[in-house]
């Protein structure tokens, strides 16, 4: 398929700045692949869409604050440093993207809060890229302190608003547990507790991946041809129980739905040669778009998303590119809200 394929036109009215009052009560757009057939329905409608047995795995990666402000030594100039992954952490080694970009130099060093935190420019990586290493005597415990004290919640830039209070709890899931990832796994925003606790009163059984989310699940696609375009690579962990728990619900032919994008990603990075799940961990740069051959999930969550994104490409391969094109141009003409903090679709 062709990039310009995945191209329409979002209004920027749509385009939601603060999640909806109370997380289950987002719209939910319902959407049957095999008819086409969509109903509108609020989030904690869901519960009616799965029987007992049926299964739910979702991402259980936390959001960490990756986006500091500093300044460079010498000149004092304000610069924006986003943490993107930790890649020694004896070292306090990071890979970052800086702003701007133009004034950092290997060899300056950069001061955070009233000298709290000192890191060093050790190379250039991308033209916006670098890799930094802070100079942190302390423990690991206390460094990672230190970073959630001074970072911000890492909104994407197109939640054209400063971060507030509330964002570093609504940014971030409810059963959010492994710290590493730079953005919410946003289908999962929308659970609640209590509609956890309904769930399972009605036997759905609930499972975790972890996937920690880089910047590279938002990176422009800049090739016409897709199968030309290359994912940044992300970690990720499947494990034991969730392998026993999925693949038994695939043998009993039970709903298997995957919470968000990085949940399908994870999955259909661990597919066994029986295409049953097993347990894996490492680095996933697998890229889905149509057509592709879903082995795992006959179910999935997700956000409306943005033109030309590899999310968008990965709903439309698994709902069908006529049925979720289509899907997409009645949630603007209903209004619905769209990206991080807008309204979900449920696939069946």
């Amino acid at each position: 398929m062709k990039l310009s394929e995945f191209k329409f036109d979002l209004p920027t009215g749509l385009v939601a700045l603060y999640p909806a009052e109370n997380r289950d009560e987002s719209r939910l757009m319902v959407v049957h692949r095999d008819t086409g057939e969509i109903e509108h329905k609020i989030f904690k409608d869901i519960v009616d869409y799965f029987d007992e047995g049926d299964m739910m795995v979702s991402n259980d990666t936390m959001v960490f604050p990756a986006r500091l402000y500093g300044n460079k030594e010498k000149t004092g100039a304000k610069i924006e440093v986003f943490l993107l992954r930790e890649l020694n952490e004896e070292l306090h080694l990071w890979d970052v993207l800086v702003d701007p970009a133009r004034k950092i130099r290997v060899g300056n060093k950069l001061y955070f809060g009233d000298g709290d935190l000192v890191a060093e420019v050790i190379d250039n990586t991308t033209s916006r890229g670098r890799t930094i290493r802070f100079l942190f005597d302390g423990t690991d415990e206390e460094f990672y302190k230190t970073i959630d004290t001074l970072g911000e919640t890492p909104l994407p830039k197109y939640i054209n608003r400063e971060a507030e209070p509330s964002d570093k709890e609504r940014f971030q899931t409810i059963y959010a547990k492994n710290k590493g990832a730079v953005a919410a796994p946003t289908a999962g925003l929308h659970f609640t507790p209590q509609l956890l606790k309904r769930l399972e009163i009605k036997g759905v059984d609930r499972a975790f991946i972890t996937l920690h989310i880089g910047l590279g699940t938002f990176r422009p696609v800049d090739v016409e041809d897709l199968t030309k375009h290359k994912m940044d690579s992300e970690n990720f962990f499947v494990r034991e129980p969730t392998v026993s728990m999925v693949n038994k619900a695939i043998d009993n032919k039970n709903r298997v739905c995957a919470v968000g994008t990085t949940t399908m990603r994870a999955l259909e990075s661990a597919v066994s040669a029986s295409n049953r799940l097993k347990p894996k961990e490492g680095w996933t740069d697998k890229f889905i778009f149509p057509q592709y051959d879903f082995k795992i999930c006959n179910a999935m969550i997700t956000n409306f998303h943005s033109p030309e994104s590899t999310l968008l490409m990965m709903a439309a391969a698994f709902g069908g590119y006529e049925v979720i094109m289509e899907a997409y141009k009645v949630a603007m003409k209903e209004k619905y809200r769209f990206l991080t903090y807008g309204d979900a679709m449920l696939i069946i």
